[in-house]
């Protein structure tokens, strides 16, 4: 009897695992169709739907239902699930990263995107410093201000490219100029937002200045193999004609890759995602367009499937009801620091480069846009200690709202058409630099076939892979 009681027991675990994805992947499912009938991203609608199930809502009920249906084995079992599906999307994330957006759009582009990244930063790095006495030290692994500071500001700084491109398309504003600074800000702000974010993780897990330096030099290590070594090995093994090339090994070696890419930058000291990012940044995006497109689309959809577990993984951690009147004010600064930095930053310094009044302020309504790019940001200050729950749950309903208000905030300001006196602008703005619409890693001349994670410019149709489309 005791061995049939122990056979039962990871059946039992098992069971409530099947049992819980499907009441995410339900739960996501409804709550982003209601998303969409109010005119929002889906992944608002699946966002909502994880800290749904979570103390937030689901924890109101009598009996503990949160408890019931995800006990602790589960939650283990989901936080790993969470982690692949994060990995996977990351992959896209760089899979769709395109330099040749960063390139010929002019001064006013660097100025919007450093003014908007720098201010949210420097005030949000503020905020820490006012807001330090309210601290649950207890709920923290790191010690003193920097850490916090640094990364509160980065969590601020953060724009959502994903769902930024998605909107900007929607509105069939990918050829105007206000659209196409957008998204090379967004790109630019990805960039640097990233990497300073792996420098506030370097910083929360040493312990000196020398395991910085020597965790900077094997990133640098790191990165520098992908380029000179992996990205020419791709290019290889993945050539037409080649006997070893094809759907199910092209798709064994992209996701093999990403994982051990992860597993390296995890190993290092960093998270995974950086990892995830650089692979699908590197991966020569040409040859796979054109020789087998479904594969990324295979992966993407893997991703589609498990990043609802990880809104549920974050939503349990999030518990509304829990803030207290120091934690409404704390929302309350949270929210206007980062829609003011953001807002003033980049209309502040499109006015001063040239831009109307009306342009200005879609700009600074379009980069506030945050969604699912912050809560990945989040989870990794939450795992390194560099944030108390309250603050979470603060900068969770932040990223939450910032994404909820884009929409409506643009029917507000109107089209945002082009004035006269800058057409001819912004037809030299959106000209193709040499070597655009060619594979950023290959630069032949070539035009590169639309695929996955990519948007037609130009239209209004959802492209066939929906990574830009539903996540942010």
């Amino acid at each position: 009897m005791p061995e049939l009681s122990a056979a039962g027991a990871p059946q039992a675990a098992t069971g409530s695992l099947l049992a819980a994805v499907a009441l995410i992947l339900a739960a996501a499912a409804l709550f982003s169709r209601l998303a969409r009938w109010v005119r929002q991203p889906a992944v608002v609608g699946e966002i909502v739907a994880g800290l749904a199930l979570g103390p937030s809502l689901l924890g109101l009920l009598p009996g503990d239902p949160v408890a019931l249906l995800f006990p602790a084995d589960v939650r283990s079992a989901l936080e790993v699930l969470a982690h692949l599906g994060l990995v996977l999307f990351m992959f896209g994330v760089g899979y769709q990263f395109d330099a040749g957006r960063l390139r010929g759009h002019g001064r006013q582009v660097v100025a919007t995107s450093l003014a908007s990244l720098t201010l949210p930063f420097a005030l949000g790095a503020g905020l820490a410093w006012v807001l330090r006495p309210w601290f649950v030290t207890e709920e923290m692994s790191t010690s003193g201000l920097l850490v916090p500071a640094l990364f509160l500001g980065a969590a601020l700084s953060i724009t959502a490219f994903p769902v930024l491109a998605r909107i900007i398309v929607e509105r069939g504003w990918r050829r105007r100029r206000t659209g196409a600074v957008a998204l090379a800000c967004a790109a630019i702000q990805d960039v640097l937002a990233w990497g300073v974010l792996a420098v506030v993780v370097a910083l929360a897990k040493s312990t000196g200045p020398w395991p910085v330096a020597r965790m900077a030099l094997v990133c640098g290590v790191f990165v520098l193999g992908l380029l000179v070594l992996v990205r020419p090995g791709l290019n290889w093994l993945l050539a037409p004609g080649r006997r070893c090339s094809g759907g199910p090994v092209n798709h064994a070696v992209l996701v093999v890759g990403l994982l051990l890419s992860a597993w390296a930058t995890e190993a290092m000291g960093l998270h995974a995602v950086f990892g995830a990012f650089a692979f699908g940044a590197v991966v020569p995006r040409r040859r796979i367009d054109a020789a087998t497109p479904e594969v990324p689309e295979r992966i993407e959809q893997t991703s589609l499937l498990l990043l609802p577990v990880f809104f549920v993984v974050t939503g349990l951690s999030v518990d509304v009801s829990g803030l207290g009147g120091r934690g409404l004010l704390i929302l309350l600064a949270v929210l206007a620091v980062a829609c003011v930095g953001k807002f003033a930053g980049a209309a502040g310094a499109a006015l001063l480069t040239g831009a109307t009044r009306r342009e200005a302020a879609t700009l600074g309504v379009l980069l506030n846009t945050r969604g699912l790019t912050e809560l990945i940001i989040l989870n990794v200050g939450l795992a390194l200690g560099a944030l108390d729950s309250r603050m979470f749950t603060a900068l969770v309903i932040m990223a939450v709202a910032t994404t909820v208000m884009t929409g409506p905030l643009l029917a507000l300001l109107g089209p945002a058409g082009d004035d006269g006196g800058r057409r001819a602008a912004s037809s030299r703005l959106l000209r193709s630099p040499p070597g655009a619409g060619t594979d950023s890693h290959h630069g032949g001349g070539r035009p590169r076939p639309t695929g996955p994670f990519s948007v037609t410019p130009g239209s209004s149709e959802s492209p066939a892979h929906s990574v830009e489309n539903e996540r942010s």
